[in-house]
């Protein structure tokens, strides 16, 4: 009888031997790795696309339930020839031969050092992006949010516990006040406002919510107003742990609620050991009045505001300007009221004054925002009301960009700022900064759908268009509504390759922004017909034709497609109609914005054969143009020109013209050489030599598919 320890050794030794014969060693360390690079793809990829963190956890538990089960089949089946098959006893006739074993083998060993090699390169990469991650380094278009800094932090919208619904202004302004005190204090990096709107006020899955913004830290409130009696509750919770940092509760009266702004964010920057210098202490004291009757009315005019910033709504402007205007006559040194109110009132200038006297608007915001500046020369509100001032109001963009660096210096964590100084530098033709400009705003306020429109627009400038795209895709991601950039897509496609029928996919739906978009895509494959009726569908408001919309009026449009068709007849009823609804608010009008108002006027009488007075109309616009000095209306202005040109037929003056604005930084944005060959306004020269050299020079631009255009006869002609 044999030794029984031998026994057993020998019996372990087998097993062992077995083990390594059925490749279950091998099953075991290949399913690890591959459940352990599936983990990591999970937690990177399904941020971006909202999936909740519980489908992770998911993956997890059944990765781990899945272990044991790959390691029995590895022990009781074996791949073969014939396919799947019950694994043989090492001494059955049936058992494969060594040879055939080590073959699996080896190709089980090369699919598992592949993998360590997919798992070392995910590990470099990650500690790499760890390592240049911070708040100020910009964030590509689609990307989920940078990576978190400990010193991050988004304020989520406060819950209203208040009996009376209506008090919902009260509750989002103190939110908001927290928040921009919080964005004073330089060491922090804070989310936007439009950021975190759309967030509840108590989520359950913070962890998420905090990959998506790119945040270590969220803070969330509630506010009671009963009464003169305010209680508002704020906390301060890890959003990798869901642990509570800190958290305060503050009973006030309303005479003395505005300064617990000041004493949030204190407490939130000590808890996250951010270091305030003695300036940012001192900004820690409230900017709000003494006045509860003027701050009331601040909050409202503040909400008013705000929704006019979501879709450049010029009711929402108009109403906050009056309260501003109030909450001053109760107060009359509350600076904030003084500059909230010159920011309005040059926003509404700027999208064509809802009605109002744009010149007075100009001269109100600039006569506001110095008065701000006298009450408090270092509040960060009066220096961003001083730059839109100059920016909107007087074109002066290195005053603009002067009033913004200021603004910085004091609130270096505010996105509205920074995109600021990108809408600046991109009129100057600055495009690569206003793209760094806009990147960093676009980091501290991620899921803004209108700050990624504004970068895939300023993309577009610098004729970017496959980053354009992706940019556009972002804002629809974020807002499946934001029909600017289902529109600025549209056009980044056909400027890029010319393929109208992908770009009149990409503008579906029925509102009239969209149905204006098909109109243009639709007359350039000459379907004027088509582009008529849809044309008469558009509602005949200011909202989509008239300086306030950056069109000329509906009838001029209907004119201009009548022209195209040759049919004049109808065409010349339609420009006289226009002419005086062009020449009305041309007084009102400024800079760019009155040239291409001049342009307008120049189409309407070349369209009645009036060649002369639109030739001189045509003077006046170029005169404006090169005053402005604006990269970003000016290039589309001077093409128009370019084409009013060629519709009196003047080839000499239209070519030159359009050779010139092909060039020029920013035309990227509302037009490109592919559309030398769709659009028909160069129908009338399009035989001319000089175009037919300019066809030459960007022969590579020819887009696949080219839309009728008529005989040299014809164009000669005129029909």
């Amino acid at each position: 009888m044999g030794n029984p320890d031998s026994i057993v050794n020998a019996e372990k030794a087998s097993f062992l031997e077995e083990l390594k014969r059925r490749h279950v060693w091998r099953v075991a360390v290949a399913y690890v790795v591959a459940g352990w690079l599936l983990v990591q793809v999970a937690t990177q990829v399904f941020p971006f696309f909202n999936i909740p963190s519980w489908v992770v956890r998911l993956i997890v538990l059944l990765i781990v339930i899945g272990f044991p089960v790959a390691v029995v089949f590895a022990w009781v089946y074996e791949l073969s020839p014939e396919g799947i098959r019950r694994t043989a006893p090492a001494d059955s006739p049936e058992a494969r031969v060594p040879q055939a074993h080590r073959s699996i083998g080896q190709k089980l060993n090369a699919i598992i050092i592949a993998m360590l090699v997919l798992a070392v390169a995910l590990m470099v990469w990650r500690m790499y992006a760890m390592r240049s991650g911070n708040a100020s380094a910009p964030v590509a278009a689609g990307s989920p949010a940078s990576a978190r800094s400990a010193k991050s932090i988004a304020v989520l919208p406060f819950e209203n516990l208040s009996n009376d619904k209506d008090n919902a202004y009260f509750v989002a302004g103190m939110q908001d006040l927290i928040l921009t005190k919080l964005a004073d204090i330089g060491g922090l990096k804070v989310i936007a406002r439009t950021s975190t709107a759309k967030y509840a006020s108590h989520p359950d899955d913070l962890r998420t919510i905090g990959q998506q913004l790119g945040v270590a830290t969220i803070l969330e409130g509630s506010v009671q107003k009963q009464g003169d009696q305010v209680l508002i509750n704020v906390q301060l919770i890890d959003t990798k742990t869901d642990g509570h940092i800190w958290a305060q509760a503050y009973t006030r009266t309303l005479d003395n609620v505005f300064g617990v702004e000041g004493d949030v964010a204190e407490k939130v920057a000590t808890a996250l050991k951010a270091k305030l210098s003695p300036a940012e202490s001192a900004r820690l004291a409230s900017d709000m009045s003494a006045n509860w009757e003027a701050n009331n009315l601040y909050l409202q005019a503040d909400q008013q505001a705000n929704r006019a910033q979501i879709n450049y709504d010029s009711a929402s402007w108009k109403a906050a300007i009056p309260l501003y205007q109030q909450a001053i006559q109760h107060t009359p040194d509350f600076a904030l009221a003084y500059a909230r109110l010159s920011y309005a009132q040059s926003e509404l200038a700027w999208f064509g004054g809802g009605g109002q006297d744009v010149r007075q608007l100009i001269i109100d915001a600039r006569r506001n925002a110095g008065q701000a500046l006298k009450l408090a020369p270092s509040l960060p509100a009066a220096q961003l009301a001083l730059g839109y001032s100059d920016y909107y109001g007087r074109g002066d963009y290195a005053g603009a960009l002067k009033a913004f660096a200021a603004a910085l210096a004091l609130r270096p964590s505010d996105a509205d700022t920074l995109a600021a100084r990108g809408f600046v530098q991109r009129r100057q033709g600055n495009f690569d900064a206003a793209i760094d400009s806009l990147r960093k705003a676009t980091a501290l306020d991620p899921r803004n759908s209108s700050l990624a429109f504004e970068l895939g627009s300023t993309y577009t400038m610098a004729d970017r268009y496959s980053d354009a795209e992706r940019a556009f895709q972002r804002a629809l991601a974020l807002d499946p509504n934001n029909l600017n950039a289902k529109s600025r897509l549209s056009n980044a496609i056909v400027y890029a390759t010319g393929d109208i029928p992908r770009a009149l996919a990409a503008a579906q739906g029925d509102d009239p922004l969209l149905q204006l978009q098909r109109v243009s895509l639709l007359t350039y494959q000459r379907k004027y017909s088509e582009a008529l009726a849809l044309l008469d569908e558009v509602p005949d408001t200011a909202d989509f034709f008239g300086p306030g919309s950056g069109a000329g009026p509906k009838p001029m449009a209907q004119a201009e497609l009548y022209r195209l068709m040759g049919d004049t007849g109808h065409a010349r009823p339609l420009y006289a109609q226009s002419l005086p609804q062009i020449r009305a608010p041309l007084a009102r009008l400024q800079g760019v914005n009155q040239a291409l108002q001049w342009n307008y006027l120049a189409a309407a009488e070349l369209g009645l054969g009036n060649t002369a007075q639109g030739l001189d109309a045509i003077v006046n616009s170029k005169a404006l143009i090169e005053d402005s000095h604006d990269n970003v209306y000016g290039p589309i202005a001077t093409e128009l020109i370019a084409a009013l040109y060629a519709e009196a037929r003047r080839p000499d003056l239209a070519v030159p013209l359009l050779t010139k604005v092909l060039v020029t930084p920013g035309i990227g944005a509302y037009y490109s050489p592919v559309l030398l060959w769709l659009d028909p306004a160069w129908d009338p020269i399009r035989h001319d030599a000089g175009f037919q050299a300019l066809l030459q020079q960007y022969a590579q631009d020819k887009p696949a598919v080219i839309y009728d255009t008529p005989p040299a006869s014809q164009a000669q002609a005129g029909a």
